[in-house]
């Protein structure tokens, strides 16, 4: 789901995921007391400040800095019951560094986030393997395989050996949701966002369901947590959706959701990440991160998914161009998203927790949203919180 790189040097940037909406960042000055005023409250809520923390805690949300303070937007949000947090290497606008430059530094990075949180933090990242991994040599963690490197061995044992690094890395710093595995098929070798980049196993089903089940048992011996991406199949896309609307209407096989179906099947599914491409043979205008017809109708009642379902990055400019963040976020969780994503990397707002309570709580109160399904979305995504 995020800003993708490439190993040599990081220094030259491969996109394909959780990173907005254009080449440059534009940054959003804190919010200063006398700003927007936040919804008052409503007889038709039983108590609005815990309805803020229960939408704050289905929130995950990307920052600046490798260390942190009390002063910090970030850990403010994070003492008042955010969700979670995503780390990056790199920052997507200078390509200079973000949240990691060294195992030590990154290690008490996340130590600092989690003695900040009441509850038990989200630490989520994207360690894909391959040019996919925020931590790489150049950050002083190891190499790993790419997905489709692994998927060409077709070896249980290497496979799980290749995940133990993974989850090493991951287990080592104090991660514990790893937006992993792609189990797109490779139907397009040209794909920008997938073929391209390595990120699938196979375009052969059994090689894919195979190797995905067999990561993820490890990460779930490690007490990570893992998500099925991008549903419904991204896998023939031409073009990147942080970045451009990727319409695979004409290219889509319904064969894609059967890797998302056995590992659901299976019980393999932690959460399954929803991506924000348009596909009119499953909805004839929404991308399918914003369609209920895909998320609630398709992924929970035709595959029987009753988990948390992640969105991918709400600034991508795939939904935000022609939607907009506010009503992006209100279609979405319409739609059946619980966990939703702001990578902060395209346009880097301070005030984008703050805002989107303000968004959710007004949509409470206009009865486009009901507590109960605020309630039900904290539940499910609570399965995705570490033991205390």
């Amino acid at each position: 789901m995020t800003r993708r790189r490439l190993l040599t040097g990081v220094g030259s940037a491969v996109v394909a995921g959780l990173a907005g909406c254009g080449a440059t960042a534009t940054e959003t000055p804190p919010r200063q007391p006398t700003g927007s005023p936040r919804p008052t409250a409503s007889p038709s809520i039983s108590d609005e400040a815990a309805l803020r923390r229960k939408i704050a805690s289905l929130l995950v949300v990307g920052f600046r800095g490798e260390t942190v303070n009390s002063n910090d937007w970030i850990v403010k949000a994070i003492q008042n019951g955010l969700g979670g947090v995503i780390l990056f290497d790199k920052e997507l606008a200078t390509n200079g560094p973000r949240n990691i430059s060294s195992p030590a530094q990154v290690t008490a990075l996340v130590k600092s986030l989690k003695q900040a949180s009441p509850g038990r933090l989200i630490v989520s990242i994207d360690q894909e393997g391959g040019q996919v991994a925020r931590l790489n040599p150049s950050n002083g963690f190891p190499a790993t395989q790419s997905e489709a490197e692994i998927g060409a061995q077709n070896s249980p044992a290497t496979t799980r050996a290749w995940a133990q690094e993974i989850v090493n890395s991951l287990t080592s710093i104090g991660a514990n949701l790893n937006y992993a595995p792609v189990v797109d098929l490779n139907l397009n070798p040209d794909n920008p966002a997938i073929g391209q980049l390595g990120r699938s196993f196979s375009s052969n089903v059994g090689v894919v369901v195979t190797n995905a089940t067999e990561e993820i048992q490890v990460h779930r011996a490690g007490k990570v947590k893992t998500s099925l991406k991008h549903f419904p199949g991204l896998g023939t896309a031409t073009a990147n959706t942080d970045f451009d609307v990727v319409d695979v209407t004409n290219t889509w096989r319904r064969e894609e959701l059967q890797p998302f179906q056995q590992l659901i099947a299976n019980g393999s599914a932690d959460s399954v990440l929803v991506a924000h491409l348009l596909n009119r043979q499953l909805d004839p205008s929404r991308p399918a991160s914003l369609s209920r017809a895909v998320v609630t109708d398709l992924l929970r009642g035709q595959l029987g998914w009753q988990g948390p379902i992640v969105s991918d990055d709400m600034q991508a400019a795939a939904i935000t161009r022609q939607y907009g963040r506010d009503q992006s976020v209100a279609l979405g969780l319409e739609a059946g998203l619980d966990l939703l994503v702001f990578a902060n990397q395209q346009v880097y707002d301070p005030n984008i927790v703050d805002e989107t309570l303000d968004n959710v709580v007004n949509l409470v109160r206009d009865g486009r949203l009901t507590e109960a399904q605020i309630d039900q979305a904290v539940a499910r995504v609570d399965t995705l919180r570490p033991p205390r």
